[in-house]
């Protein structure tokens, strides 16, 4: 066998692999070692992987994935989430959809200082949707504006999604980071126009009918400097990581570090963690951190089984033979990823695709910052789409409610995923808004 050959056989045994259930990053491992002793030999095999994990893991750069995970369950457990709801649930109560404008507020502030739209959706979950219920809001649109507005955590930096994405493409993580600004504000703003829209177009979806009113409790009218308490430590945490990390005064490493350092700062006045608590998020940041560290070791090595198969450049060279039009490649290539949504994870995505693709970007001129993020957001929308939808069924495990079927989550998120598809289209069709404020970096 050639070795074009031995590299398409192995992509294939690698989706096979996956489709039936094995670990995307064991598939990667097994079928890289596998592909590299079929080409040259075992021992050729066994020294790549030990270069890979060299490699890929011994740089500094690294450092940053456990000290984001970190500050992200650090927030978690300190109540972050809860308390950004109801200072905006408070501020927009009297607009109409104002717990949903609430919900997606609350949560691109909070994606700004965890980045882990897992968490996002967990956490707004249990805030916000009995809130919103309670208020006569339809069981689908409190669940859908949760799971739709949740992926605003691998968009709005930092962002693990974007930290993969730099390694892989190797580009600047910080410049990545910066790059996520604009379309995070753009997304945020699209969920925001669906729910106005749905408000004044399709109240039926929105409302539950005959739902009377529920008037505020007593003694739950907070003062504004009640409101400040509960926000101004959120947006001191956002001020450190992101105006240290934005101003050049931190790497991407030492945001991480120093927003894990005021997280726990921040739950240990809140008064929120324990010492079990606190053995429980360092054990979640280790299985978190390893998975993905994992991950990334094991898409080095199938980096360079591709590379050696020579299969990459043969692609590139077939699709630019094809006389394709940039935006032709481009429509092609986000719906090859939106498509892989629907049964693959995102970090798995990334990893699969962007070995093979990367060259032929490169091929067409594309800036690397802007397809990074125009990348992130189709594979993103893969949280949202049937049957995977990962932020769907974390949203379903977190409401532990019989009564609301993973049907009906995917019929609420479904006018979120319109306003993703949106928000796809202008960033493709103007980059300047995602590479105009990097370039500044």
């Amino acid at each position: 066998m050639t070795g074009l050959e031995i590299g398409l056989v192995a992509v294939v045994v690698m989706l096979v692999l996956i489709y039936i259930g094995m670990h995307i990053s064991i598939a990667l491992m097994l079928v890289s070692f596998g592909a590299i002793a079929t080409l040259r030999d075992s021992g050729l095999a066994t020294r790549m992987v030990a270069a890979a994990a060299n490699d890929s893991l011994g740089s500094y750069l690294y450092g940053v994935v456990p000290l984001f995970v970190l500050m992200g369950l650090l927030v978690v457990v300190s109540g972050v989430g809860r308390d950004t709801f109801d200072v905006f649930q408070r501020l927009l109560r009297k607009v109409r959809g104002g717990l949903g404008l609430a919900t997606v507020g609350a949560n691109g502030i909070f994606a700004s200082i965890t980045g882990i739209s897992v968490a996002s959706a967990a956490v707004f979950t249990q805030v916000a949707v009995p809130e919103m219920r309670r208020h006569g809001y339809t069981p689908k649109f409190s669940v859908g504006v949760v799971a739709g507005s949740s992926v605003l955590g691998m968009l709005i930096p930092p962002s693990l999604l974007m930290i993969v994405y730099g390694v892989l493409a190797e580009q600047s993580v910080g410049r990545m980071f910066i790059a996520g600004i604009i379309p995070g504000l753009i997304l945020a703003v699209s969920f925001c126009i669906t729910i106005m829209v749905l408000a004044y177009a399709f109240p039926d979806f929105m409302n539950q009918k005959g739902h009377q009113p529920v008037a505020d409790q007593e003694g739950t009218n907070p003062s504004r400097l009640a409101l400040a308490s509960k926000l101004i430590p959120i947006l001191i945490l956002m001020l450190l990581v992101l105006g240290g990390l934005y101003s050049g005064f931190f790497t991407p490493t030492e945001a991480g570090a120093v927003g894990a350092c005021g997280a726990l700062v921040l739950a240990l006045a809140k008064r929120r963690l324990t010492w079990g608590s606190f053995y429980k998020v360092l054990g979640e940041t280790g299985h978190v951190a390893v998975s993905i560290l994992f991950l990334i070791l094991a898409a080095s090595l199938y980096s360079r089984m591709l590379a050696l198969t020579g299969l990459p450049m043969s692609v590139a060279q077939w699709v630019t033979s094809l006389d394709l039009a940039v935006y032709e490649f481009l429509f092609v290539y986000l719906l090859v990823i939106i498509l892989m949504g629907c049964i693959i994870d995102s970090v798995s995505i990334m990893l699969i695709v962007l070995p093979i693709v990367l060259p032929i970007a490169q091929f067409f001129g594309l800036d690397l910052i802007w397809f990074g993020v125009i990348t992130v957001v189709a594979v993103e929308i893969g949280l949202v789409t049937p049957p995977f939808g990962i932020s769907v069924y974390t949203v379903k495990a977190s409401l532990n409610d019989d009564t609301v079927s993973v049907k009906e989550i995917f019929k609420g998120v479904t006018p979120f995923f319109i306003a993703m598809l949106f928000a796809l289209f202008v960033l493709t069709v103007f980059p300047a808004l995602s590479t105009t404020l990097a370039y500044l970096y």
